[in-house]
């Protein structure tokens, strides 16, 4: 970043989270980072931690993200995800700290054939996807410098995503079934974490996106992990329980040239040459 800032990134341990630590300089800024010690659903400890140490940025990771836990706990995934928001963003406003919101493609419901830009009308369909808007909702409404990042299909460090569960699965049986109706882009949470800091360290506001470049199904994206991993797995196409299209094309990075997102298969190259070499 070009110049020193005080910076808090709230759900730190996360793979977003741990990705923006790695990619920010952190001898030239103050990085603050709280993961399970700040509860994002507590105003006033959320204020009080605010005001104690006044950062200048917010990076706002933290969010209750499994989609069945969200169905099964609705009151949990709208506490976190929008009250949390809701939290974050008040306090931002008080220090007059930019914040910047990590959002989902879920806020799409999944039901079109073309990519979606920030412009497209949000239509939700999944408990996670309406907790994530209304956390956006909140921003928007709150705090006056924001910025909204939605991206789709994030991979990275933590073992709770996609690609980690596929490989492990193909290590436990010789085949393994993924859905061929599910279409996006995955995105690798370093590239991701890269454009974070991009925006951080800009002038810019309002929404953006940010998934890879490229588009794949599900069975595409699984069939490519398991050739860059060299597993011996059969990879069964399936038709899954929800069709949804959720390709999302990062117009607000062309319009303003801020950006320029690598695609998919050559981030998803990256990662594993690094996963192989830790």
């Amino acid at each position: 970043m070009k110049s020193s800032n005080c910076i808090w990134i709230t759900g730190a341990g996360g793979q977003v989270g741990q990705a923006i630590i790695q990619e920010l300089d952190c001898v030239e800024n103050e990085v603050l980072t709280s993961d399970q010690d700040i509860d994002v659903t507590d105003l006033e400890g959320v204020m009080r931690y605010a005001d104690i140490s006044h950062p200048d940025i917010i990076i706002h990771c933290a969010a209750y993200s499994d989609e069945g836990l969200c169905e099964e706990n609705v009151e949990t995934a709208y506490r976190v995800n929008a009250l949390g928001a809701r939290n974050i963003a008040t306090a931002a406003r008080r220090v007059n700290a930019k914040l910047i919101y990590l959002s989902t493609d879920d806020v799409f419901g999944g039901g079109g054939e073309k990519p979606l830009t920030e412009f497209d009308m949000v239509q939700p369909e999944t408990v996670y996807g309406k907790s994530k808007y209304a956390g956006e909702q909140f921003v928007r409404e709150l705090c006056p410098k924001h910025l909204i990042v939605r991206s789709a299909w994030i991979y990275g460090n933590s073992p709770n995503n996609f690609l980690r569960r596929f490989i492990q699965q193909a290590k436990e049986s010789g085949a393994v079934q993924v859905p061929n109706n599910e279409i996006s882009s995955p995105t690798s949470a370093r590239e991701l974490a890269r454009f974070i800091v991009r925006l951080a360290d800009s002038f810019e506001y309002g929404i953006y996106h940010a998934s890879c470049e490229g588009i794949c199904t599900r069975y595409e994206f699984a069939c490519e992990i398991a050739r860059l991993a060299g597993l011996s797995v059969k990879v069964e196409p399936v038709v899954g329980k929800r069709s949804s299209y959720t390709m999302l094309d990062n117009l607000m990075m062309r319009l303003t040239g801020i950006y320029t997102m690598p695609e998919w298969k050559k981030a998803l190259e990256e990662f594993m040459k690094e996963k192989e070499n830790r």
